[in-house]
């Protein structure tokens, strides 16, 4: 596995923006992740999917999979509360948070 994640929408408000769903998703997979090194699996990296809402081949600019919003009229990026909590396990590591 190299990479994983999931389309969530949410827009900013109040400088934030709460995608409580997009942790729980990737909570998960990091702990089934951890469960499989824990019984052997040799895992080299893992990289959440994606950095920033972008274009999608099959979307466009529709769906954001991004742990920061990107207004695409503006440009003006908003970290997602994904992205800080993100920020965390890579900072602590998974087991830490």
């Amino acid at each position: 596995m190299t990479e994983n994640g999931a389309c969530y929408d949410g827009e900013p408000s109040q400088g934030k923006v709460q995608d409580g769903k997009r942790i729980e998703y990737l909570s998960k997979h990091l702990t089934q992740l951890s469960r499989a090194m824990e019984s052997g699996v040799q895992v080299k990296g893992y990289f959440a999917w994606s950095l920033l809402d972008n274009f999608e081949w099959a979307d466009g600019y529709s769906r954001r999979f991004g742990l920061i919003h990107v207004d695409f009229n503006s440009l003006i990026r908003t970290p997602k509360d994904s992205f800080i909590w993100y920020k965390k396990v890579i900072a602590n590591g998974w087991m830490e948070i």
